[in-house]
């Protein structure tokens, strides 16, 4: 269970997030100044820090730098009055997650609320390594012993500790987050901050802000100045997730950060220094990409400083039935599942599986098959269907989790002559995700929210928005009464 603790002198302000997360897993703390709100940080170590710019006995930006002494990594918000508040944009560039003006948009505040406790639990959740003590849910642990899988431990633990540019190589699902983590928390740099981000699931247009930052008026829609995550971050560490998918542009930029340490935010001419740690990771050929003229070459050698490759879980042998054995354990006791074991014939089914989706896949098939087991023993009638037939559709190596009508869809509308294919293709993946997670959930939509990662009243806009149909209720054993769970269905 998450904590958030909320500094501010405003009463009505401290009730208003009080009940926004009163029916959310999470406790929320308040303290009415600064000095109270630093001894609750102190004895009840929260993981998460809304803290008012304007308080009665120091400023906001003292209050952050005192928390900073307490805990560096603990994500801090601001709350300002001002949209222009020099104090919140001065506190974002030496370290605080975000601000948020008021009056509060509370569906805001949720969605920043679920990235900083995100950012918390990238930095605090360790990765635990064979061999350490496993805590009760602990779900970020490596599991193998195969030749490979040992070369990827050792080589962690010969980078860690340098502070040098790691590429981390291998097909999608494979678990480069996880590698990237252990580097952090055992590098040097483990006391200051760790960013993710994940360069295909931002939009080229809205990346190079991400990470670079841009000043109030360079582009429709720049209202204020942002802090971009390489100032942010600097000091610590960023991950960049699929970096063969930049644009030239932010590739460029990238590449002049890597060599000098400096770069302009969009629209702006200061040079700003920084000083941050990049671990890079993608699925991606990127020597064949330089080849064709789609990734610089020169920003591939800066990258290549030490590469760590990541086996497919195919090519991974015995590890298969320890990964199997772990997520079953793992999932049975989150799911409060009585399940005794898995039967030979379904783990005959498992075990010959090629895996395309590598280890993600194989969580979320544990899992789903977990949610369909009734009885003591998980039986082949429970798995995926995709398993009990031994094959899966092609999908582009396993990095896209689609059904074949997406592909039918470009077909019949590049027939059609369409000009808005773009958003019809993102209209229908979306759907496709949503219909996946909901009927995974059984139509949960706490689960789903936080499995999709977006809040609950968002997850319900985009269910009116796309005409997704909760059909009929079905009554799953340990549900809770006030959360129904629904089978569902998509509109054509």
């Amino acid at each position: 269970m998450a904590t958030i603790l909320v500094i501010d002198d405003d009463r009505a302000t401290l009730h208003l997030i009080r009940q926004t997360f009163r029916d959310d897993d999470m406790t929320v703390l308040t303290a009415g100044s600064a000095s109270e709100g630093l001894e609750v940080v102190a004895e009840q170590h929260p993981d998460l820090v809304l803290l008012d710019v304007m308080l009665p006995d120091i400023t906001g930006l003292e209050a952050f730098e005192n928390i900073s002494r307490i805990d560096a990594r603990l994500p801090v918000v601001f709350i300002t009055a001002g949209g222009t508040s020099d104090t919140a944009i001065e506190a974002v560039k030496l370290g605080a997650h975000d601000y948020l003006l008021k009056p509060l948009d509370m569906e805001r505040v949720r969605t920043v609320v679920q990235q900083a406790l995100e950012m918390r639990r990238l930095m605090h959740v360790p990765v635990l390594l064979p061999g350490a003590p496993e805590e009760k849910d602990q779900d970020d642990r490596m599991v193998g012993r195969s030749p490979r899988i040992l070369e990827v431990y050792k080589a962690i633990g010969r980078v860690a500790p340098q502070d040098v540019t790691v590429l981390i190589r291998g097909e999608s699902g494979t678990g480069k987050e996880l590698i990237a983590r252990a580097i952090y928390q055992h590098s040097q740099r483990s006391r200051a901050p760790f960013l993710a981000v994940n360069c295909a699931a931002i939009p080229d247009a809205l990346l190079e802000s991400e990470l670079f930052g841009h000043e109030k008026g360079s582009f429709t829609g720049a209202d204020r100045q942002r802090i971009g995550k390489f100032e942010q971050c600097s000091g610590g560490t960023i991950f960049l997730d699929e970096v063969g998918d930049m644009s030239p542009l932010v590739q460029g930029k990238l590449l002049r950060l890597l060599q000098e340490q400096q770069f302009e935010r969009v629209g702006g001419n200061q040079t700003i220094k920084t000083d941050v740690r990049i671990i890079a990771a993608t699925h991606r050929d990127l020597e064949e990409m330089s080849n064709k003229g789609t990734f610089r070459s020169d920003l591939y050698y800066r990258l290549n400083g030490f590469t760590i490759t990541i086996p497919p879980l195919r090519d991974r042998g015995d590890d298969i039935v320890l990964l199997l054995e772990r997520f079953f354990n793992l999932y049975s006791r989150q799911l409060n599942k009585d399940v005794q074991g898995i039967a030979p014939d379904a783990l005959k089914l498992l075990v010959d599986y090629p895996w395309p989706g590598n280890v993600r896949e194989m969580q979320s098939a544990v899992r789903r098959a977990l949610l369909q087991t009734t009885g003591p023993v998980l039986v082949a009638e429970a798995l995926p269907e995709e398993i009990r037939q031994g094959t899966r559709p092609d999908s582009s190596n396993g990095d896209e989790h689609r059904d074949g009508s997406l592909e039918r869809l470009v077909e019949q509308r590049l027939g059609a002559e369409t000009n808005d294919l773009y958003a019809e293709a993102l209209a229908a993946m979306e759907v496709y995700v949503l219909t996946q997670v909901l009927r995974l959930t059984r139509g949960n939509q706490s689960q789903a929210s936080r499995i999709l990662g977006i809040t609950r009243g968002s997850l319900r806009n985009k269910i009116h928005t796309h005409a997704i149909h909760i059909e009929n209720v079905i009554h799953v054993e340990n549900e809770p009464d006030d959360e129904p769970v629904e089978a569902v269905s998509a509109s054509e």
